[in-house]
């Protein structure tokens, strides 16, 4: 019985230590997200985007690459869209051209990641969503466009 008191008390002990420096601002999650390219992301353009993001804005239109979103999305804060590539691919970036920033995701693949990326994103107005595939040091693009009729950033 003196063992089960032991154990809740150090385990009590070790959560009010951690509620302590949580509150006191020592452990935060900014360690985390340090790998974060802020960057690209705050970026107002396409080809500024991706030049920060993946050193590069030239892409070469491929067949390869599918991006399947809905022709009309009726809410422009949740837009469902995938994108598939047959092609070996180290990242699969996402963008919607007409919104304030346009790269809305980004997604570093692993070498046994399949080319398939699943999200939804949030999207101002009608306007093209591009799909950006790195592969081979190379990018190639695939787009569809979405009407959106109800904005979603801030619309």
């Amino acid at each position: 019985m003196s063992m089960k008191r032991r154990t809740f008390l150090k385990g009590t002990l070790a959560g009010s230590t951690v509620g302590v420096a949580v509150s006191a601002g020592l452990l935060s999650p900014q360690a985390v997200l340090a790998a974060y390219p802020k960057d690209a992301f705050k970026n107002k353009e396409v080809s500024g985007a991706l030049n920060e993001l993946l050193g590069s804005a030239d892409t070469a239109t491929s067949g390869d690459i599918t991006v399947k979103a809905p022709d009309i999305a009726e809410n422009g804060a949740v837009v469902p869209i995938t994108v598939e590539t047959s092609l070996p691919a180290e990242s699969i970036s996402i963008v919607a051209k007409e919104n304030p920033s346009p790269l809305v995701a980004s997604f570093d693949m692993t070498d046994a990641a399949s080319g398939y990326v699943s999200t939804r994103i949030k999207m101002g107005k009608t306007s093209d969503v591009m799909a950006v595939v790195k592969s081979g040091g190379k990018l190639y693009s695939g787009s569809k466009e979405v009407k959106v009729t109800i904005g979603g950033c801030g619309g």
